[in-house]
């Protein structure tokens, strides 16, 4: 039976592995990236480390099968990241500006984040200041226990004092926009009308966290 639990530094290595696992819109990346672990440093690892109170993992039978990771405080951990993280990732990976773009490889276009972070905007952190990333392998999807795990998150920064959350997700990737939706995100910005485009989307916790995210969906 899978179970949810606060992610403990042990599990560091298995976030790199799922994250690596989804990080094709909730497909394998490991075809498409020469080094494993560069999805990580961007999307997983920087938070156990640093928001780790807002970090939870599924384990079931075959270990480490899931995970949702977040900071309450969107510019807080930017601010982090920028100190305390990014600088010896700078110094591991090369930036690739000053090569034609077209020509970078998807290790390239993660390099080029690591030494050219997004910086969210205003807009965006003042009415949903916390922001996160969830994961599951194949298996764990529509069992419930992404709809579980994304409760646990909600509560978890609201009581931390945080009035909404904000995420982006491919526009393309429709398994996991319906289970934002049904789990009461509702979409903020298309920012371009390419399918492949980031979606944003917001959820106000003000009034509390509600009873949860819909069955049927990816989660």
């Amino acid at each position: 039976m899978a179970e949810i639990r606060a992610v403990q530094p042990d599990d560091l290595d298995e976030l790199y592995r799922i994250c690596l696992a989804t990080g094709a819109g909730g497909d394998d990346a490991s075809a498409l990236y020469q080094d494993p672990k560069l999805l990580g440093h961007v999307y997983a690892a920087p938070y156990a480390v640093f928001s780790p109170q807002s970090a939870f993992v599924v384990e079931d039978a075959g270990g480490v099968s899931g995970y949702i990771v977040g900071a309450p405080d969107t510019h807080e951990f930017e601010a982090r990241l920028e100190a305390e993280w990014w600088p010896a990732l700078r110094r591991l990976y090369h930036d690739p500006v000053g090569k034609e773009r077209a020509a970078w490889s998807r290790d390239q276009l993660i390099a080029y984040k690591i030494h050219h972070p997004d910086h969210t905007v205003d807009e965006m952190v003042e009415p949903y200041p916390s922001h996160l990333h969830i994961n599951l392998l194949p298996h764990l999807r529509g069992t419930g226990i992404g709809r579980r795990l994304m409760e646990r998150w909600l509560v978890t920064v609201r009581e931390m004092g945080s009035r909404g959350a904000h995420l982006a997700v491919g526009g393309a990737n429709r398994r996991a926009i319906r289970f934002y939706r049904a789990c009461g995100f509702h979409e903020l910005k298309r920012p371009s009308k390419s399918a492949q485009a980031a979606v944003w989307f917001g959820i106000d916790l003000r009034a509390g966290v509600g009873s949860g995210c819909a069955r049927g969906t990816s989660g």
